[in-house]
Formats: structure tokens, C-alpha cells, sequence
């Protein structure tokens, strides 16, 4: 039995792919029972963000069980086998590990320490657990998972300032020198998470960096509402109001920064919503599946940046972090050491608790086999007997366990234990 994930990351996989392969709310119900139906996998999680789709699994025959997730994948996606293949990443049991506690501390995304992360690994593991598909093995490795995230981001400098995609967004949009939006009439499209983050990250810049005015766009106006009057609420100096999505082309043809940050699976935006604009305008698409139609990119007034040129410009804006990445990362080492001592251990147990079962059905066979020739023993000589056996198989199991426990984690201990299970058919 293995523990391997399969996954595309926004590092080296097109931004169409990653539209393509992404999984909605509404479609994760369905492709995990669709993935514990498999005959190969005993046990999975989806993890799904606009960087990344992931499938971990506990499988019995890795091969087949490989094959199994490209197809479950290739039918979600429409994308080929080949497709998939030629760019998703393949780990299996440590690296497993290694990759997942990195990716929960931060260390995988575009945004270094970026905060979201974690959220989204428990929401994962979440649901998992909900729809029944997350079982022993994996449950551990997802709780250790954000632990570790939680140890790095308070033992590290890694989560202070700007560690959230939307506010790297911000960030993009200001320009090098801080002063992009000085003045300027932002449009927000999107009231979810997402749009939530990036209004707020808005908010919170003063003169002589704050926007003139930013718009909250929503399909529906009373969630725009609301989220206008939660980041109100919240204090900031910068005016925010809401607006409708039917009237996006009246708010398009005044703006001068758009920031579309919407959780849907078709353009939110496209070329004829542009159609009235006459001056400079600089979008953010940070949707995937993208929000704005990438033929806006070909309109003269126009500047977009996607999740797949967009990550550039974060990295550029925000600078590497590099002495709190290699302290997260040296965190992120001890902890999967820590997880993989701990899973030998786990390993052993079962098998030393499945030989002293095996071994104590002998003895109480035994006991019974031989009572009617001794039958002259009273209830409490037979209890002596009983208990003398019983003392004895204790004895001569105790060396060998203290033995197990203490190479548990090791080489030695895991060719000791594949030893018993062989010898003693466990």
C-alpha cells in the first residue's frame, strides 16, 4: 500500500490546463465519489485552488491506481491522457509528505507564505472526511500537514505583510513605486473570497497610494452590498460602493484599474464590456477558469495580466523572502521527519498487536486441547495454569517488541517488521 499524489501546479502546467482541470464546489461531491469507487484506491483527498489540482490517495497497486486518477481526471477535465500526463507531477509516500507540508506552509505558491493556503488544505481535508473518503493514513498526514503550517507561520517571519494573493494583487496594481493607484477609479468584479480580500487589501492604503474610488461589481448587488459594508465597517478612508453586473459596461468604460476575482467556470468579462472604454486600463484576472476573455488582451487600451503572467509580478513586487523560506523550510523538515518516525511507528504496532493476538489464540487452543487431561485441577489451580502461560508468552514476546519500538523509523525496523508479518503470516 502507497500514498501518492498527482497533481498540476501553476509552476509548470498552462494556464488552459489548469482552467480545465479545476474542481468547483459543486463538482467535488461527485469526483470524489467518483475516485473511492475505483477499485485501486482506498482512500483520497481533492485538493483544488487557482494554482493547483491535486488528488492524494492511498492505493494498492500503484500503476493501476495511477491510471485510475488520470482517467477520473481526463473525464472531469476533457482533457486527454497524453494532456495530462506531459505536465501533472507524480509523488509517492515521503515526497508525498515533503510536498504537502511545504505546500501547507506556503512554500509551493505564488506568494510566499501566502495565508490562504492553509484554509484550503483544511477545507480539502474537510470535505474528504464529509463525503467519507479520507481514512486513517491520510487523515494523519493532513493533520500533521497543518500543524506544520501553523508551527511555520508562528515561528517565522514568513506570514508577516503581504501574504495573501489578493493583497499581492494590490500590490501588482500599485506599480513599482507604490503610486499606481493614486487617484484612480478601481473596479472590483467579484464578492466571494476572493473579492473580499482584495477590497479589503484596498481599504487599507492611505494617501498618496489610496484609489479615488473602488466599485464592488457582483451578479448579485445585496451580497455586494454587504461586502461594501463589512470592509466599511472594518475603517479605511477609501469610498467603496456596489454595483450590479448588468451595469459593468458603464463601470468598465470609467475605470482605470479592474480587478475581477470571481469563482466561476466562464468569462465573466469579455470583449464588448470594454467596448466603451477610451483611455488606459489595466486589468487583474485572478480567476481560474480565467474571468476576463483572453481577447481582451488584444484591445489597444488595455493591459491584462493572468494567473499565468501575473505570478511574475507578484514574485517581482513582493521579492523572494528568502530568509523566512529557508527557516518555513527547515521547520518543513523537521516536521516530515517527525510524521514519517511516527507513521513506522504506527506501522508497527499493528503487526506487533496481530502477533500477540496470533500467539495468545495458540496458548488458549492449547490450554483447551490438553483440559480434559487435566481435569483434576480445581478453578483455582486451573487460573495458575492460565496465568503461568499466560506470563510466559509475555516474557518471550517482550524482547521482541522493545526491539521493534526501538528500530521503528529505521531500515532495520521496517525489515523487521516485513519479517514477522512473512514468518508469522500476519
Amino acid at each position: 500500500m502507497s500514498v501518492v499524489v498527482i497533481g498540476l501546479e501553476h509552476n509548470q502546467t498552462p494556464l488552459p490546463l489548469l482552467e480545465a482541470a479545476a474542481v468547483s464546489d459543486a463538482d467535488l461531491h461527485k469526483l470524489l465519489g467518483t475516485l473511492s469507487h475505483r477499485r485501486n484506491l482506498q482512500e483520497t483527498v481533492l485538493l483544488s485552488t487557482c494554482l493547483r489540482t491535486e488528488v492524494y490517495a492511498v492505493v494498492d497497486r500503484f500503476h493501476d491506481a495511477v491510471a485510475e486518477i488520470y482517467e477520473v481526471l481526463s473525464d472531469h477535465s476533457g482533457l486527454s491522457t497524453e494532456d495530462l500526463t506531459a505536465h501533472a507531477v507524480i509523488r509517492f509516500d515521503d515526497d508525498v509528505t515533503s510536498h504537502l507540508f511545504s505546500v501547507t506552509a506556503g512554500l509551493e505558491s505564488a506568494v510566499t507564505g501566502e495565508s490562504e493556503v492553509v484554509g484550503q488544505v483544511r477545507r480539502a481535508f474537510e470535505r474528504a472526511q464529509e463525503e467519507g473518503t479520507c481514512g486513517p493514513v491520510l487523515s494523519a498526514l493532513f493533520r500533521h500537514a497543518l500543524q506544520t503550517g501553523k508551527r511555520v507561520r508562528t515561528e517565522t517571519g514568513i506570514g508577516k505583510g503581504t501574504t495573501s494573493f489578493a493583497y499581492a494583487a494590490v500590490t501588482v496594481a500599485q506599480g513599482d513605486d507604490r503610486a499606481g493607484l493614486h487617484d484612480k477609479r478601481v473596479v472590483v468584479v467579484g464578492a466571494g473570497d476572493m473579492g473580499l480580500g482584495v477590497c479589503r487589501a484596498l481599504a487599507e492604503l492611505r494617501a498618496p497610494e489610496a484609489p479615488a474610488e473602488v466599485v464592488v461589481v457582483n451578479r448579485s448587488i445585496t451580497r455586494a452590498k454587504d461586502l461594501v459594508r463589512d470592509v466599511q465597517g472594518a475603517g479605511g478612508t477609501v469610498p467603496l460602493r456596489a454595483a450590479s453586473l448588468s451595469d459593468v459596461k458603464v463601470e468598465l468604460a470609467e475605470a482605470d484599474v479592474v480587478l475581477a476575482a470571481v469563482a466561476a467556470e466562464a468569462h465573466v468579462l469579455r470583449a464588448d464590456d470594454f467596448g466603451a472604454v477610451s483611455h488606459d486600463v489595466f486589468v487583474i484576472d485572478l480567476g481560474v477558469p480565467r474571468n476576463v476573455d483572453p481577447l481582451v488582451a488584444s484591445m489597444p487600451s488595455v493591459t491584462l495580466l493572468d494567473m499565468d503572467t501575473l505570478s511574475e509580478s507578484v514574485a517581482r513586487a513582493l521579492g523572494d523572502r528568502v530568509e523566512e523560506a529557508m527557516a518555513a523550510r527547515e521547520i518543513v523538515a523537521a516536521e516530515v521527519e517527525r510524521f514519517r518516525t511516527a507513521s513506522r511507528q504506527r506501522g508497527a504496532a499493528p503487526v506487533i498487536a496481530s502477533l500477540r493476538a496470533r500467539l495468545e489464540t495458540v496458548r488458549v487452543a492449547e490450554l483447551e486441547k490438553h483440559r480434559a487431561q487435566l481435569a483434576d485441577l480445581d478453578e483455582a489451580e486451573w487460573e495458575q495454569v492460565d496465568a503461568a502461560t499466560r506470563a510466559a508468552l509475555a516474557k518471550m514476546l517482550h524482547e521482541p517488541t522493545m526491539l521493534l519500538k526501538e528500530a521503528a523509523g529505521t531500515p532495520r525496523g521496517e525489515r523487521l517488521v516485513e519479517a514477522l508479518r512473512i514468518l508469522f503470516d500476519l
